[in-house]
């Protein structure tokens, strides 16, 4: 069944991005895929995003639905008809909804694992985090601010905000495909966080990452978005 195109609005995302090794990443990354690197490192992160009036594209808003959504990214390219393409790979996603849930790979790309969320946000402040029905957990204490962190490996707002952007095609695992969406934003404008703290289960796992072979490098924030997605022509095979 092929995945109708989606229209909503993003009501907030943040990007919570570490550097890690290329190849520990290379390590849990299946083929076609190799990291996408920046100043010799591997990006990858979480994505904690709420929509919503999410429903397919030419449904009234009043049809959408809302929720909370977590997803694993790691920014990758791979290459394609003798072109080398870029987005992310997604090795999981969660969600508040349980809709999601159960048609995950039929209205919304691979398999979405059931969490619960916690939000608070207020006076620009967020502390948003997901536990999952497996145990997954991440949270994150953070505030806006104007200063994009001197430390990071991006050294500036706009380097950051080029790269994620040039990540709008997403492939998720579903059975034996890789199931893609791209992004579509209407408008792009990300805005950096102070963190004050953050924690992964799944990045700070050292079966996965090795002590020493990843770091918190920035957080991002994206607000009011009227986006859609829209399905990739093809699918991956293993």
């Amino acid at each position: 069944m092929k995945i109708p195109t989606i229209h909503g609005y993003i009501e907030r995302r943040i990007l919570i991005n570490f550097t890690a090794e290329p190849h520990v990443v290379q390590n849990i990354l299946p083929k076609p895929f190799r990291p996408k690197l920046f100043n010799n490192k591997a990006i990858v992160g979480i994505c904690l995003i709420r929509l919503k009036d999410i429903k397919p594209k030419g449904f009234p808003d009043f049809m959408g639905i809302n929720s909370e959504n977590g997803a694993h990214r790691i920014a990758v390219e791979w290459d394609e008809d003798g072109e080398t393409k870029t987005g992310v790979y997604i090795p999981r996603r969660d969600t508040s909804l349980k809709l999601n849930a159960l048609v995950g790979g039929r209205i919304f790309p691979g398999k979405h694992e059931q969490a619960d969320f916690e939000v608070k946000e207020a006076e620009g402040k967020y502390h948003v985090g997901f536990t999952s029905t497996d145990g997954t957990q991440i949270v994150i204490d953070a505030a806006e601010t104007d200063v994009f962190p001197s430390g990071s490996v991006f050294k500036t707002l706009d380097n950051a905000s080029q790269f994620f952007e040039s990540g709008d095609l997403g492939y998720s695992p579903n059975r034996n495909t890789f199931e893609g969406l791209r992004l579509k934003a209407y408008s792009w404008k990300v805005r950096p966080l102070n963190v004050q703290s953050v924690k992964s289960s799944f990045f700070e796992d050292p079966e996965i990452f090795p002590a020493g072979s990843i770091q918190f490098d920035n957080a991002l924030l994206m607000t009011d978005i009227e986006h859609e997605w829209i399905a990739a022509s093809m699918k991956l095979k293993e």
